[in-house]
């Protein structure tokens, strides 16, 4: 694949290997399912704060008020692996019939992290401490705790630990609401493993989609991307460090860079802090992040699209496809409408709708302005989860009954009838559930094994789901033939 233009993107950890992602420099909005959350209270004083207009700022006091509080962050995980390259691997196929034994190796991170109570909770990036086996944090004072991974959300790629201590030194989260472009702000982490690293520079933009995180997890759909992008300097170590205003307070948590080098070329992202605080609370209170969805496929509208639609101005978000049953067919809202703001607050684009209602949760209700045929018109919503109901999930929870399916061993006699040794029906499949939007999976199927394991409970395949790593493969028949059927799901 040529592209004219190349930005290279890096999420700026520092790890034993590199990661990267070409993107086209003029790659068109993509379609995206949208997912939007519900106001929550979270447990940390937030702080409007704007520096317009401050002349001879002092950076000394921010600087001895952050650099305690962040942290580095060391992971060590074991992954599979033969330790040669792909070319002495073929080497070894084609010439000696032979084929590699994978040997466990251990592999070590290094990032930053940010302590946001006195008794020990840290947030930083998920993708620094993902798939990681230990994790160890050391202070600015040098004092070494192990960490424990409290929950991870790939979809803001934020990750809370908690470690043993009290009376901390800690950092508040400010109102990224307020942030302004041109402001002074501050980056604190520990870049190339240099410890307690400060820089200046100012917020450059405000809401900007990199389509990075969607690049990480392949094909999801969901990440929330509306980055404050500044100019201080930010590289390999940097990430889950802290973005601060010259109070000292965490506007963002670095994320990524975009350089053609690998390292800072002026160009570094942080997630903005209103939605990190509503990832915290989440976790904190239920192992998971509680995401709601207004059930759209949405285009941020340009100017071609705005004289197409006859729009005064070319701004807000175009809704491309309604989910049957979701919150916005519910709502009354129609294909071909376009969103203006949520709850009065104002929507230029995605990136903009993602942000405003990333504090919200399923069962929340909210207002939603749209244009329809030129005229203004209100529209209120009650927002559901990512299966197409109200419900809070629960980590560890019943996966199944999270995708509307209920499954029910079979008897004796039925195995007998059927001519099978094991196995569990779909005894019931719910309308608009998640597995009948994602697959082709019907009422009545006989699972027999999940991920390649013989199943005989519903307990059996809960633990190959929770086993499993994200991808879950179902295998069975159906009672009317012999034929097998396989189903590949997604846990997302």
């Amino acid at each position: 694949m040529k592209f004219k233009h190349l930005v290279l993107v890096v999420v700026s950890s520092f790890l034993g290997a590199s990661f990267a992602y070409f993107i086209p420099k003029d790659a068109k909005q993509r379609l995206i399912e949208v997912p939007v959350e519900a106001p929550v209270q979270t447990p940390f004083k937030t702080v409007n704060y704007m520096n317009v207009g401050e002349k001879n700022i002092d950076f000394t006091s921010a600087s001895s008020l952050a650099t305690p509080a962040v942290v580095h962050v060391k992971t060590s995980y074991i992954h599979e692996g033969t330790g040669l390259s792909s070319f002495e691997e073929e080497f070894l196929r084609n010439f000696f019939g032979q084929t590699p034994r994978s040997s466990p190796r251990q592999s070590s991170g290094s990032g930053s992290g940010v302590i946001i109570s006195s008794d020990g909770y840290i947030v930083t990036n998920n993708h620094v401490v993902a798939k990681s086996n230990h994790i160890e944090v050391t202070l600015n004072n040098n004092k070494t705790y192990e960490a424990k991974l409290v929950g991870t959300d790939k979809d803001t790629d934020i990750a809370l630990l908690k470690i043993d201590g009290e009376n901390l030194p800690a950092l508040r989260f400010a109102n990224s609401d307020s942030v302004a472009v041109g402001q002074w702000v501050l980056a604190v982490g520990n870049p190339f493993n240099l410890a307690s690293t400060v820089t200046a520079g100012i917020v450059s933009a405000k809401g900007r989609n990199i389509n990075i995180l969607e690049n990480i997890q392949g094909q999801n759909n969901t990440a929330i991307e509306s980055f404050i992008q500044t100019d201080a300097a930010i590289n390999p170590g940097n990430s889950g460090g802290a973005l601060i205003n010259t109070n000292g307070d965490v506007i963002g948590i670095n994320t990524a860079i975009a350089t053609p080098t690998g390292t800072y070329a002026g160009y570094a992202f942080a997630v903005p802090s209103n939605i990190v605080a509503k990832v915290v609370s989440d976790l904190k209170e239920f192992g998971t992040v509680q995401r709601a969805f207004l059930g759209v496929s949405i285009l941020s509208v340009d100017n071609d699209l705005a004289e197409e639609l006859q729009l005064s101005d070319p701004r807000g978000v175009y809704i491309e496809n309604i989910v049957k049953g979701g919150a916005a067919d519910a709502g009354g809202l129609l294909k071909g409408d376009v969103i203006i703001a949520i709850q009065d607050m104002r929507v230029d684009d995605v990136a903009a709708l993602q942000e405003k209602i990333s504090a919200y949760r399923p069962g929340n209700v909210i207002e939603v302005s749209f244009i329809r045929k030129n005229k203004v018109m209100r529209a209120t919503l009650s927002l559901k989860n990512r299966f197409n109901n109200q419900e809070l999930l629960t980590d560890g929870g019943n996966q199944l009954e999270e995708w509307g399916l209920t499954l029910r061993p079979l008897s004796n006699d039925e195995l007998t009838s059927l001519g099978l040794k094991n196995g569990l029906v779909v005894e019931e499949l719910k309308e608009n559930s998640w597995v009948k939007q994602h697959s082709s999976l019907k009422k009545g199927f006989i699972l027999t094994t999940v991920n390649n394991h013989q199943v005989y409970s519903v307990d059996d395949v809960l633990v190959q789901m929770k086993k499993s790593n994200g991808e879950v493969l179902f295998e069975g028949r159906y009672p009317t033939n012999d034929n097998a059927y396989l189903y590949a799901l997604r846990i997302e």
